[in-house]
């Protein structure tokens, strides 16, 4: 659960950013949140359905002066629900899955907006050893 990953190059990865309705802190969320990844990594997981990996984040308030260009320097707190598949397709039919739906249904009465872009990977690497 807290290991490190491995992504496969040319894995698709999409990232959905949450916003909790004023008053939901995550605390309220977290239960929704981990039946939500749980039923992803367990019926989708690998080549049950090419789910390869997910991570959750917290906006931490940090914005680079230097990484941002002419962007405003302000943003609402808001989480990121990140995860890898093997295909823009067998993400969506996962989603499309009635148990996942009722998942993110119960995630998302608590939420402001949710949003999910999906990307192709077009680089990788790490630093030489």
């Amino acid at each position: 659960m807290f290991e490190p990953i491995n992504l496969p190059f040319g894995a698709k990865m999409l990232f959905n950013t949450v916003k909790l309705k004023p008053g939901v802190a995550f605390d309220d969320v977290e239960v929704a949140v981990g039946e939500m990844c749980n039923v992803v990594k367990e019926t989708y997981g690998g080549d049950k359905g090419g789910f390869i990996a997910g991570q959750v984040f917290k906006f931490s308030g940090f914005i680079s002066d230097e990484g941002s260009g002419n962007a405003v320097h302000q943003a609402e707190e808001h989480y990121a629900i990140v995860t890898y598949w093997r295909s823009f397709e067998e993400h969506e039919k996962s989603h499309a899955d009635k148990v996942f739906t009722s998942k993110f249904d119960a995630l998302a009465t608590m939420c402001s907006e949710t949003k999910e872009l999906g990307y192709d990977m077009l680089w990788q690497g790490s630093p030489d050893e």
